[in-house]
């Protein structure tokens, strides 16, 4: 047995992937699926569009691989995080549509615990901040607003997940209720540095701690799927969500690493070693990853709007018809126009975490056109990530980050995106050979723990550079540019 099998269950779309014994791509399958917004501001998926389709890819990785499903040694989940599943323990029957990550429908929760003085104490214990973005208040809201589910839940009929946790479930056939330190890290309902669920969050939320599932390691044993799924059992000996998935397939293992991955979001972690680092900039301190029982702590800066902002380009502008083609638009775009696009459609992110503002475009003249929105639309992730940066090398002054960013994520595919972004950010980027890191750094915790890929430091050693970007322009320009768009971000924020 030397091959794994990556499960890659994203926002849009679930994914899988067959790695050989030398941590190469062997196949793969994607099946995107319907995304439901019931209200403005809600997001929503169904949970058996999940399983569908990771059940469904999973079997077509390994038709396209040529192989049999028992020469998998080890099957690696990683997963959108954040989205919340609650599901009948008895029969697996999910009580609601999972409520995803981006969902804003929490926001009066939130502001109702922040008033009630809760968001120290939930900072203090998580690491995060009272937002609708995280967990907790998404249990809280189904428990509070699904007929009898409260009642049901305190009697122990049903249990809670994040993704992960529910494709566990259903791969082992109920048999394993788990998770790993990294999704637990997201819930706002566990402490970081305890190592548990935290009592006190529960009861401030109201959450049965009875739906919880078990906490393990990134690298563990969380069961083995059902016979009748692939015609053998398979082993589940890796977990992590996907950014920290990512910061593990950049092999980000030291203090002062730093990874930015591009999808739907853009998410960036720097890794700050043993020591959970408490943000003066509204950052949160999460878990990187977690081996041998021993966690590795990170800040991290979410954007909630990267690559959906090109998905807005073509399906809600309809200015283009694939996200490839905005790089030749932004390259003959007037340079002498500066538009600049706020793409705050379900708030800002850090290190605002403003969730009530929505998206803007300062700077529009009669010559506006597709070229100058699709600039504007790339330019934006730059400048959020410099904002990102800027807030972490403030809370980290005493160590200090590196001075090199590790990108991933589709959007990292484009050159001019990446040019811009070294620009903005004034040091390199590094794109790696292997750019499908998150599956990558999934698929290497399942193979380390199955014995057939190799340790840290020899993983660390395996990684390869595809492209470095320099930053080519002047500090004046980097840093007008730069003004124009915090004047920008406040102007929205105002409005």
């Amino acid at each position: 047995m030397t091959y794994i099998l990556a499960i890659d269950q994203g926002t849009t779309s679930t994914r899988a992937f067959v790695f050989d014994a030398k941590m190469g791509v062997v196949a793969s399958a994607q099946e995107e699926f319907t995304q439901h917004f019931p209200q403005s501001g809600w997001v929503e998926h169904d949970p058996e569009d999940l399983w569908k389709t990771t059940i469904g890819t999973c079997r077509m990785a390994i038709a396209r691989s040529g192989i049999s499903p028992s020469e998998i040694a080890g099957i690696g989940i990683t997963n959108q995080r954040e989205t919340v599943v609650v599901w009948d323990k008895a029969t697996g029957q999910p009580i609601h549509n999972a409520i995803v990550w981006q969902d804003r429908r929490t926001s009066e929760i939130c502001s109702a615990l922040r008033a009630a003085g809760h968001e120290a104490m939930i900072t203090d214990r998580t690491g995060l901040l009272l937002d609708p973005y995280f967990s907790g208040t998404k249990v809280k809201w189904l428990l509070d607003n699904v007929p009898d589910a409260r009642a049901r839940a305190e009697k122990g009929e049903l249990l809670f997940g994040t993704v992960d946790s529910f494709l566990i479930w259903k791969l082992t056939g109920g048999a394993t209720h788990a998770t790993d330190a990294t999704n637990a890290a997201r819930t706002s309902l566990y402490d970081i540095r305890k190592g548990r669920w935290s009592k006190t969050v529960c009861e401030v939320f109201d959450i049965p701690m009875q739906m919880l599932p078990n906490v393990r390691d990134c690298a563990a044993d969380f069961g083995e799927t059902q016979q009748d799924l692939f015609g053998c059992r398979i082993p589940i000996h890796g977990v992590a969500g996907d950014q920290q998935a990512a910061t593990i397939g950049q092999a980000c293992f030291e203090p002062g690493m730093l990874k930015s991955t591009y999808g739907t979001g853009c998410f960036a972690l720097l890794n700050t070693g043993d020591t959970p680092v408490a943000s003066k900039n509204r950052l949160l301190t999460t878990i990187a990853f977690q081996l041998d029982g021993k966690p590795t702590y990170a800040l991290e800066g979410s954007i909630f709007v990267a690559g959906a902002v090109l998905q807005w380009l073509r399906d809600g502008l309809q200015i283009i018809e694939s996200a490839s083609e905005t790089q030749a638009l932004a390259e003959k775009a007037d340079p002498h126009q500066d538009v600049i696009l706020v793409p705050a459609f379900v708030g800002l992110g850090a290190p605002y975490w403003n969730p009530d503002c929505r998206g803007a475009a300062y700077g529009l003249t009669r010559g506006t056109g597709p070229a100058e929105m699709a600039k504007a639309a790339l330019e934006s992730v730059g400048y959020q990530t410099r904002d990102l940066l800027e807030a972490m090398s403030s809370d980290w002054q005493s160590s200090g980050v590196q001075p090199i960013l590790r990108v991933d994520g589709g959007m990292s595919a484009s050159d001019w995106a990446m040019q811009f972004l070294s620009d903005i950010i004034a040091a390199p980027v590094d794109r790696p050979k292997v750019h499908e890191t998150t599956a990558l750094g999934v698929a290497w915790l399942a193979g380390m723990h199955a014995g057939i890929y190799p340790n840290q430091q020899e993983f660390a050693a395996s990684w390869e550079r595809e492209t470095q970007f320099q930053p080519q322009m002047d500090n004046a320009q980097r840093n007008a540019k730069y003004a124009v768009w915090k004047k920008a971000v406040h102007a929205t924020m105002s409005f």
